[in-house]
């Protein structure tokens, strides 16, 4: 509340303005907090979480104290080995099989002897011309004279003679008969045939069979034994501690509400939203690029408000500058 200094006011009207006017002053610091800050007009706030800032900050713990325990030395031994009687020596009786020889040898089956043999006699059949009658000349009735009448009882002057005869030579007749003839008579004839023998193999003794006593040594087996060197002791052993390195997270930031300047319906023109919906689907997060910030907008926006630790749930200032935009 301001006071108009030109007006006259008593001494005490002055006090009481003074008291008024602190008591103004007391009630705007009380409500400074609650209000968003002085800033020009068309400028929008919201009041938003601000993400914790956490720094991560190693430290050593111990994971297991420094403690004792007995440690059973175990004992020692080595290995030996040694010679067991298996089975005494023994005395064997081996017959030794006679053995033989395989050999051929001819056998006489039929003695030499002498064979006589009748050989018949040989003859030949043959055939020879035998004279039945001798050649001799007679008459016989001709056929005609050559240039003369055909008619043979005719003469030359056409007068009939009788019958026309010829002197003529009738061959002797001879008979083929056959004969046969003796080309050598009967005889013996006398021939030695040859003994025959038969090749017969057989087994002949070579050797004869026999006895032999025969002494079978004893068998050993030879054994791994283990042998004590030193025997079982216990040993106290000190157990140190050890550590880990554990990650301890640390706010050192954030985590409380603050006002933001945003944009809004009063200070946000549909292509400022249609500027932001692309830039968040160029960043990886698809969303409708239509001037309408709706529900898929807002989802795309928030998801990219996480990624990027930014205040999650309005298109905050520093959203919009954090996808290369300006405000205006």
């Amino acid at each position: 509340m301001r006071v108009n200094r030109g007006q006259i006011m008593s001494k005490k009207t002055l006090i009481a303005s003074v008291a008024v006017a602190t008591l103004v002053g007391a009630a705007s610091a009380a409500e400074s907090s609650d209000y968003p800050p002085a800033s020009d007009p068309g400028t929008c706030y919201a009041r938003v979480l601000i993400p914790e800032q956490i720094n991560v900050q190693t430290e050593q713990v111990v994971d297991r104290p420094e403690s004792t325990e007995i440690k059973l030395v175990p004992a020692t031994y080595e290995t030996v080995t040694e010679q067991v009687l298996v089975k005494e020596e023994t005395k064997n009786i081996r017959v030794i099989p006679a053995t033989y020889e395989t050999v051929t040898e001819q056998v006489l089956v039929a003695p030499e002897r002498i064979e006589t043999t009748v050989v018949p006699a040989e003859y030949e059949t043959y055939t020879e011309q035998v004279l039945i009658r001798e050649a001799y000349t007679t008459w016989k009735p001709g056929n005609g004279l050559y240039g003369r009448a055909t008619d043979a009882s005719a003469s030359s002057n056409g007068v009939s003679t009788g019958e026309l005869l010829c002197r003529v030579e009738v061959p002797a007749e001879y008979e083929t008969v056959t004969r046969t003839r003796l080309l050598s008579p009967e005889r013996t004839e006398t021939r030695t045939i040859p003994a025959t023998y038969e090749t017969v193999t057989k087994e002949v003794v070579v050797e004869e069979a026999q006895v032999v006593e025969e002494i079978v040594p004893a068998v050993y087996n030879t054994v791994t034994v283990e042998k004590l060197v030193t025997p079982a002791s216990e040993e106290t052993l000190v157990v140190p501690a050890t550590y880990k390195t554990i990650d301890k997270r640390v706010v050192s930031g954030g985590g409380a509400l603050e006002w933001r300047e945003v944009l809004c319906d009063t200070n946000a023109t549909s292509s400022k939203i249609r500027s932001v919906q692309q830039a968040l689907s160029d960043a990886g997060y698809s969303n409708p690029v239509d001037g309408e910030f709706g529900p898929a907008t807002l989802t795309a926006m928030e998801s990219y408000q996480r990624s990027n630790n930014l205040p999650v749930g309005y298109l905050t200032i520093s959203t919009v500058e954090s996808l290369g935009l300006t405000k205006n």
